[in-house]
């Protein structure tokens, strides 16, 4: 499912506008993404928990020359599912 295939799903569970339903969907994403900048998690109880993490720099191995290369330390973006959500895909 793509942006779009989802947009159109909550318009039609809300009874929304393709319009309205695309911008309360880029709110949310907005929400979600400026929160996590500021360091700060997002946690929607029986869905799930949207945090931030650090990995620490490290060695690695470009794949095509094998040459031993220098990763960087970097915050990425983390997804814990809830136990609703997770009992419910099962």
């Amino acid at each position: 499912m793509n942006k779009t295939d989802f947009v159109d799903a909550v318009a039609a569970k809300a009874g929304l506008s393709k319009a309205n339903a695309k911008a309360a969907v880029d709110a949310f994403i907005s929400t979600v993404g400026d929160a996590l900048k500021n360091g700060d998690k997002v946690i929607l109880t029986g869905f799930g928990t949207f945090s931030v993490s650090e990995r620490s720099a490290r060695e690695g191995r470009n794949p095509s020359t094998g040459e031993m290369i220098k990763i960087p330390a970097k915050k990425v973006a983390k997804f814990k599912p809830g136990k609703e959500l997770s009992e419910g895909i099962a």
